[in-house]
């Protein structure tokens, strides 16, 4: 587990006067990393890096050759159009190029006048995935989340009895995510009703959310050997914001019995920016479970696992409709929750992926599944937040909604902050709903 390190020092400071300013997302403790270029221009993506207001061209940084030993090769890596490589180094190369900049964009730091020219405005940046996500994997993490959608649909039996002990997950679709801000249409499939005898094929009427981190993979594992609990740390790249939009009809009729299809693999929309796992060990605390459940299987127990295994990442849903847009409106919160009250973390998540032998590789994506809280006001899906569609909300604009309709745009943030440490950001992850392709 990464540990805290001179570019922990909340007193920092960088010569980039934007990322000193109190609650920016991205100062110099942070430097999260995406895959840039500048909008409209039509020239290569490259890797960059996060500070204040500005951009750090990777690639034009390597050009420069302002750094030696691994925190060069990473570098290097890191100029590259998307992350892969970099990801792929392992974490002493990521502390290393971490160390690097972070010197380099101090006060005082000798190497001003090479970096600065290397800089973008991070107003005129345009993003790409950030890796090449061979695979994604989505888990289900939140108890929370688990027991009130099992509550919906069966009210007697609403946590299934494997849920404390496995880490349940499933493989979703790559093809389809896409880097904040996603834009795409109102996914159609079968849906049949209950008083109905055959399914339609239709537009989503009950279109969701479901606020989830994703887990970018590092190095990964050779097919056939797993990643021991204690191990698993040093697989993981970086964290960033993940939306996994969900049609609920057309989920209703088609899980059973092998689970989610058409109606999670039309879109997942991503936050651009990777909060690196080094950059949050200010922000670690215990992991903990109730005492009235089972303890972890061995292979997903350690002893720094339950010191500080989760992360304290406090997160938010905004909900924006096209009357808000068209009336000057923000997007309005609607629930906030947090990280650490995931059930599993992500060791274990990582652990129990490989220990069948599965192969993780270089950018494969995980998702934590949607992170609910205990309360109602901490629920991280509209069907939760409306119990199934009962409860509409009521926004600013006076319209009330259950799910979304054509033209609603929701926006995902997080950030950390702990006493003795700098807040950091992830930037946002917003996505907007198209109407359905015209079809039969």
């Amino acid at each position: 587990m990464s540990l805290i390190n001179e570019t922990h020092d909340p007193a920092l400071r960088s010569w980039v006067a934007s990322a000193n300013q109190p609650g920016h997302d991205f100062p110099i403790q942070n430097l999260p990393f995406a895959s840039v270029r500048r909008r409209g221009t039509g020239e290569p993506f490259r890797g960059g890096v996060a500070i204040g207001d500005a951009i750090v061209d990777l690639a034009a940084l390597h050009r420069a050759h302002p750094f030696d030993g691994l925190a060069a090769e990473a570098l290097a890596a890191g100029a590259e159009p998307q992350l892969n490589a970099l990801m792929g180094l392992g974490p002493a190369h990521w502390s290393a190029l971490r160390l690097a900049l972070s010197r380099a964009l101090r006060e005082g730091s000798a190497l001003c006048a090479v970096v600065e020219p290397c800089l973008m405005p991070r107003a005129e940046a345009e993003y790409g995935l950030p890796a090449r996500i061979g695979d994604y994997t989505d888990f289900y993490s939140s108890i929370h989340h688990a027991t009130n959608i099992g509550r919906l649909f069966r009210p007697d039996n609403p946590l299934l009895p494997n849920y404390t002990w496995v880490p349940i997950g499933y493989h979703g679709r790559s093809s389809s995510i896409g880097v904040s801000p996603q834009v795409f249409r109102r996914p159609r499939g079968q849906i049949k009703a209950p008083d109905t005898a055959a399914p339609v094929l239709a537009p989503s009427r009950r279109l969701d959310i479901e606020l989830e981190l994703g887990v970018f993979v590092g190095p990964g594992n050779a097919l056939g050997e797993p990643i021991p609990v204690a191990e698993a740390e040093a697989h993981v790249f970086g964290i960033v914001l993940l939306n996994d939009w969900s049609a609920r009809d057309i989920q209703a009729w088609e899980y059973q019995p092998l689970g989610p299809f058409l109606a999670k693999n039309f879109a997942t929309t991503i936050s651009p920016w990777v909060v690196t796992l080094e950059a949050l060990a200010p922000f670690r605390v215990p992991f903990e479970r109730s005492a009235d459940h089972p303890p972890p299987l061995p292979y997903l127990d350690d002893p720094r696992l339950r010191e500080q295994g989760a992360v304290d990442i406090q997160l938010d849903i905004a909900w924006q409709t096209v009357r808000m847009a068209e009336q000057g409106l923000p997007p309005h919160p609607v629930a906030q929750t947090n990280y650490r009250h995931a059930y599993w973390t992500l060791a274990q998540m990582v652990a129990h992926h490989t220990v069948n032998g599965c192969n993780l590789q270089p950018g494969d994506l995980l998702g934590t599944g949607t992170l609910s809280g205990p309360r109602s006001d901490q629920a991280a899906a509209f069907i939760e937040l409306t119990q199934g569609g009962k409860q509409p909300l009521t926004l600013p604009s006076g319209e009330a909604r259950t799910f979304l309709e054509d033209g609603d745009t929701v926006v995902l943030r997080g950030w950390c902050e702990a006493p003795g440490a700098v807040r950091i950001g992830f930037g946002e992850c917003r996505g907007t709903v198209l109407p359905a392709p015209s079809g039969q």
